[in-house]
């Protein structure tokens, strides 16, 4: 039994600790700044940790390939044709054995920078998650930092097959890499040459990848052969099975306390299957989160691939945001349990992550207010765990071009950029907040009570009951802005509403008699709702909540949590 629900906070290194404030279009490290290690100190990991954070996902620590070079220390700069934007993707990784010279203020002692990094983090009473990219490398990948016992993805390959259960990468026999005019004109007079065309990571099998496509990355090949329509060759074990494992093993070995495995989907769930009972038999602490974004796949990738975490973002997230934009009924989230069979414990809930839009900027809800029902749903809905981004509980808005990436409502993950909401919470590493708004400390503090309420037992341990389907018919209960629903466990009954309206309701709450039963309370009696949010209260008599319902108000863009005693 959990004695304490996992809250990620997704946290960009080369943004996080960015503390310049004037930033130029498309500008250069020196130009517009990196964060460092160093910056994530003592201050603001003590914050993360009164905010109710328990792990801190440390994204884009792993190299990876960067058009800026460190040749004083013999890392030499990228081509930038097959680089997005000039700091990079950090899912495009050069060194697996390594981590980004960027985020280090000295470069030589990078990996040391990391480590303390780690140290500070559990000293703080916060665990460490990082990035795993396991179905694709950047185009330029070559480690320098691997154990010389080991040889380099693809040193071996036979480059004249397209599959061979012996190469890492696939191949196009006879045809070299022709990137798009798009791409090259970008870059006159520069040229990259790849003699044999290697597969591009989003799994396009040609050599004239577009500009859509994972252009600057090569994908990984796990023992399956595409060309004879996906046959699997898992007997004996893959060359890349074998080095991937190595890689987990090296990162856990640092004490690093799980992975956010990327785009585990494209990777065998046999490879899952096989590895991670493994690493978790050498380091049994360790948490694995998979990015999955094909519903049918969730069951598969948890009970045979044995993760333990699993993004809902095909669900949750994408029926949330509909909700908080106005194009969905509240009463279409019941459709996001219904479709989990019983997989709700083990789905990672969220609102904001480096690929999705904010919610504060003008695509989702133009004000972070509006997220509030949405994060509290998240959180309170099931034991699962809950993920904040980087910037999210201060209304960081990802406005405007930043060079690579345009002005679509993202915080970039390509360019050397700064977040401007997160810097005043920052203070120049002070962490005091002094620089926030009124408003704005007023919603961190809303994600706070979030995150506080996530302890209670009912939260952390118990079940979840839907009311809504009972209350479907109800003309004094709206079901297209409010959403209800039990959680209970044996110490504590919750009745939890959120409004997803400006204006204030006015509702009531009718329970089965069911759920009475289901909950364990008796009948007839007296039951007093508690807020645990606030000091409103409400008693009602069990038959009459059957019957007519408890008359609840809720505010605009706000929840209750009631605790149930009698």
């Amino acid at each position: 039994m959990q004695s304490q629900k996992v809250i990620v906070y997704q946290l960009f290194p080369r943004l996080f600790g960015n503390k310049t404030t004037q930033m130029k279009v498309d500008g250069s490290r020196s130009e517009n700044g990196s964060g460092k290690f160093i910056d994530i100190n003592n201050s603001g990991l003590r914050e993360l940790k009164k905010m109710g954070i328990t792990h801190l996902w440390y994204t884009g620590v792993i190299e990876h390939a960067v058009v800026e070079g460190y040749p004083e220390n013999s890392i030499p700069s990228g081509n930038p044709l097959v680089i997005k934007g000039k700091a990079g993707s950090p899912y495009a990784i050069k060194d697996y054995y390594d981590v980004d010279p960027d985020l280090a203020e000295d470069v030589a002692t990078r990996m040391d920078e990391f480590e303390a990094l780690i140290d500070r983090t559990h000293k703080t009473g916060l665990k460490v998650i990082i990035d795993f990219v396991p179905n694709h490398l950047a185009r330029e990948y070559a480690s320098d930092a691997k154990p010389e016992e080991l040889n380099d993805f693809g040193v071996d390959d036979d480059t004249s097959k397209l599959f061979d259960v012996k190469n890492n990468f696939y191949y196009l026999p006879g045809k070299s890499l022709q990137l798009s005019d798009e791409i090259k004109s970008r870059f006159p007079g520069v040229t990259y040459e790849e003699k044999v065309a290697r597969a591009t990571g989003n799994d396009q099998f040609t050599s004239s990848p577009g500009i859509n496509d994972w252009y600057e990355t090569v994908k990984l090949n796990y023992g399956i052969d595409y060309s004879a329509g996906g046959k699997k060759y898992f007997e004996p074990i893959p060359d890349t099975w074998l080095k991937m494992k190595h890689v987990l093993h090296y990162w856990a070995g640092k004490g690093v306390d799980g992975f956010r495995c990327d785009m585990v989907e494209m990777v065998p769930v046999e490879f899952w299957n096989w590895v991670i009972p493994q690493i978790k038999h050498a380091f049994p602490w360790l948490i694995f989160i998979g990015e999955v974004y094909n519903p049918k796949l969730y069951s598969a990738y948890i009970r045979q691939g044995k993760f333990d975490y699993l993004y809902d973002k095909v669900g949750l997230y994408d029926t949330l945001v509909g909700v908080i934009r106005g194009h969905r009924s509240a009463k279409d989230i019941s459709e996001c349990w219904q479709q989990l069979d019983g997989l709700d414990r083990n789905m990672l809930r969220f609102l904001e992550n480096h690929d999705e839009q904010r919610l504060a900027s003008r695509f989702i809800a133009g004000d972070p207010q509006r997220a509030i029902p949405g994060m509290a749903v998240s959180a309170f809905m099931h034991q699962g765990p809950l993920m904040i981004y980087n910037g999210q509980e201060v209304g960081e808005i990802g406005e405007g071009p930043t060079g690579y990436s345009g002005d679509d409502g993202r915080t970039t993950i390509f360019d050397y950029w700064h977040m401007p909401e997160h810097q005043k919470w920052m203070n120049n590493g002070l962490f005091d907040g002094a620089l926030l708004s009124a408003n704005q400390r007023l919603l961190r503090q809303e994600y706070i009570n979030i995150n506080m309420l996530c302890a209670e037992s009912a939260i952390t341990e118990g079940l979840f009951y839907d009311v809504m389907w009972h209350n479907s018919d109800n003309d004094a209960f709206n079901s297209d802005k409010l959403y209800a629903f039990l959680r209970y466990s044996k110490q504590q009954k919750l009745l939890i509403v959120a409004n997803f309206d400006t204006a204030e309701q006015k509702a009531s709450v009718q329970f089965p008699a069911h759920a009475l039963e289901t909950l364990g309370i008796p009948r007839p009696v007296k039951i007093d709702f508690k807020d645990l949010n606030s000091a409103r209260n409400v008693t009602a008599g069990s038959e009459e909540i059957i019957s007519t319902g408890v008359e609840l108000i809720i505010p605009g863009l706000d929840y209750l949590v009631l605790e149930m005693e009698y």
